[in-house]
């Protein structure tokens, strides 16, 4: 008789196509890009349905028109499915379940199948919370992201996370979904506040810090023009981070954050602590770029850094417009917990990125409390200097 195994383990892969195009004016000249995004099925015209940042068409008035002008001038290609829907912007929509119980509610009410579109149009929170809804519909319908931030362009709007905050905990719920595609358009920038404007660029410093030197040193020369909103300095960084953020994600051999390392969250497990416990005033890009300067500072004093790197961090951040520091840095305790959030929210042991030198991260399993400590007092320091000199 055949001896047929209890136990099978089938390695497979699934092929996913992650489309990134970069636009100058999305709703205006460049809107084939968008149309051509919208595969029809069956002949049919694609289905869409549209959801948009509140914050983004209050400070974009004809912004509505021209979402309506495009769907309505490509009737065989495109069918606007229901109504524009608006959401909150900011944190706000991914703290109240009820918003994504509405989201899902709109999705059924209108039909929407695994082959129609969801075009978000919108900063990063709405990104997250709008393809998250997507996400768990019909286990996927098809996304496409319109990111309007320096944040969401260059680093969340290009990634395969999705969700919303739950107890108190950042990201608690979520899953990880490849968008169908993702725009990065210049013209959604313009209206950004100038402290929007600036928050994105901790995620070009962060990424730049571990995987090229060249780019690092490229922001840094170009810091103060940056963060004075001049576009030709800020958007090749911004295409440059997105570039790098999609490369790892798609070659980097763990795009859904199987393995102990996420590099790509280097700074971040005080980043999202503060954010908590700021009651989500601080910005995440404002998080990210404290948390950023700690732990190359504690990389520094733990892991052989060297310090002019650590100061020179620094200094590139705040010449973008940051301030590094908030008043959440005064309760160290509860800033530490946000280390086993972290590990919880990896799972298995602590796993946090550091640096031995630009472009050269390591996998460190423990955090030396003093020099943590230390290098939270060195970054505070250092951001009181600067308010003096200024």
């Amino acid at each position: 008789m055949e001896n047929i195994s209890d136990e099978l383990n089938v390695d497979f892969h699934v092929p996913f196509v992650h489309r990134l195009r970069f636009t100058s004016d999305l709703l205006g000249e460049d809107q084939s890009v968008l149309a051509n995004l919208l595969e029809s099925s069956d002949n049919n015209p694609a289905r869409v349905q549209f959801w948009i940042d509140q914050n983004v068409a209050e400070g974009s008035p004809q912004l509505v028109d021209r979402v309506k002008r495009f769907s309505d001038a490509n009737p065989e290609r495109i069918k606007r499915v229901g109504s524009i829907q608006f959401v909150p912007g900011g944190e706000e929509i991914k703290n109240d379940i009820h918003i994504l119980e509405r989201m899902l509610k709109v999705f059924n009410v209108s039909n929407l199948d695994r082959r129609s579109y969801v075009v978000a149009i919108g900063g990063g929170a709405v990104l997250d919370a709008v393809g998250f809804a997507v996400a768990i519909a019909h286990r996927g319908l098809r996304l496409v992201r319109i990111p309007t931030t320096t944040l969401s362009q260059g680093d969340s709007g290009v990634g395969v996370k999705n969700g919303v905050n739950l107890f108190a905990k950042k990201n608690w719920l979520g899953a990880f979904a490849v968008p169908w595609g993702v725009i990065n358009d210049a013209e959604m920038l313009t209206t950004l506040s100038n402290r929007d404007f600036i928050a994105g660029f901790s995620e070009a410093v962060k990424v730049s810090l571990l995987k090229s030197p060249v780019v690092f040193e490229k922001i840094c020369a170009d810091a103060t023009s940056i963060g004075g909103r001049n576009m030709s300095k800020a958007l090749p960084i911004i295409k440059a981070s997105a570039k790098m953020h999609l490369d790892h994600i798609t070659r980097g051999n763990d795009p859904f954050e199987m393995l102990e390392a996420r590099p790509l969250d280097y700074g971040h497990w005080s980043a999202h602590k503060m954010e908590a416990m700021s009651g989500f005033a601080l910005r995440h890009g404002e998080a990210v770029a404290i948390g950023v300067a700690i732990d190359t500072v504690y990389s520094s004093l733990e892991f052989g850094l060297s310090p002019a790197v650590a100061q020179r961090v620094m200094q590139c951040l705040c010449d973008l417009g940051f301030s590094l520091t908030d008043a959440t840095l005064e309760d160290v305790d509860t800033l530490f917990r946000g280390l086993e959030e972290f590990r919880q929210h990896l799972g298995g042991r602590l796993t946090l990125t550091m640096l031995e030198e630009v472009g050269k991260p390591i996998d460190v399993h423990s955090v030396n409390r003093e020099n943590m400590v230390a290098a939270i007092e060195q970054v505070r320091a250092f951001a009181e200097s600067r308010l003096h000199v200024d």
